[in-house]
């Protein structure tokens, strides 16, 4: 990653200025609707907070592009997704999913709401861009997803679980963009350091 600049943020997402690319993961579209399908009050509102969020870093960024690692859908077709269709209208940025494991729908529908797919990975060097790697290749540098991953940060008098960014020398893995996800906190030892992050700030752990 020699000469690459990397803007973390405490909102989920990456930005890449040199690329002017925003990137982020699991954002898990129709998951709260999915839910409701099956019995389970889920309201909506978890959705439309993500897509402020992500509105936000737009307006904010201003990318050309828009990579989500993985896992933009949670399920089938459900009324969330045209929720998502009228809000992905008001953009004229380029976006790019790399599926993941819930993207499962047919590519006529994506092209539909208007994001292109790439079913493996996605090269823009120095990056390889994949949802979940199954091999770490030797000479490349990995942005995934998948895991959702999450640090224990141990006070006097509590104990705080909180999303992160975990990085080793070869990958960054993605928090979950959606707040509606759970935390991995054990997945990821060792050789990966994490930054981590709440409401109001960012820090290296």
């Amino acid at each position: 990653m020699q000469n690459t600049t990397l803007t973390f943020t405490n909102q989920r997402a990456l930005f890449w200025e040199a690329k002017k690319i925003l990137i982020l993961s699991d954002l898990h579209v129709g998951k709260s609707a999915h839910f409701r399908k099956h019995g389970i009050a889920i309201s909506s509102e978890v959705l439309v907070t993500d897509l402020k969020r992500l509105e936000d870093l737009i307006n904010h960024f201003q990318p050309e592009k828009v990579v989500i690692v993985g896992d933009l859908f949670h399920a089938g077709y459900n009324s969330d997704l045209n929720l998502f269709k009228k809000w992905r209208l008001q953009f004229s940025q380029q976006f790019i999913l790399i599926r993941g494991n819930h993207d499962k729908m047919k590519c006529e529908v994506y092209d539909d709401l208007g994001i292109e797919c790439e079913d493996e990975f996605l090269e823009i060097e120095p990056f390889t861009f994949v949802h979940h790697p199954e091999k770490i290749e030797e000479n490349k540098f990995y942005i995934s997803g998948h895991i959702h991953p999450g640090f224990v940060l141990k006070t006097k008098n509590e104990r705080l679980r909180l999303p992160c960014f975990a990085i080793s020398e070869q990958q960054i893995v993605l928090p979950a963009f959606s707040q509606f996800t759970g935390l991995d906190t054990k997945t990821l030892k060792g050789n990966f350091k994490n930054i981590v992050f709440t409401e109001g700030t960012i820090f290296e752990v």
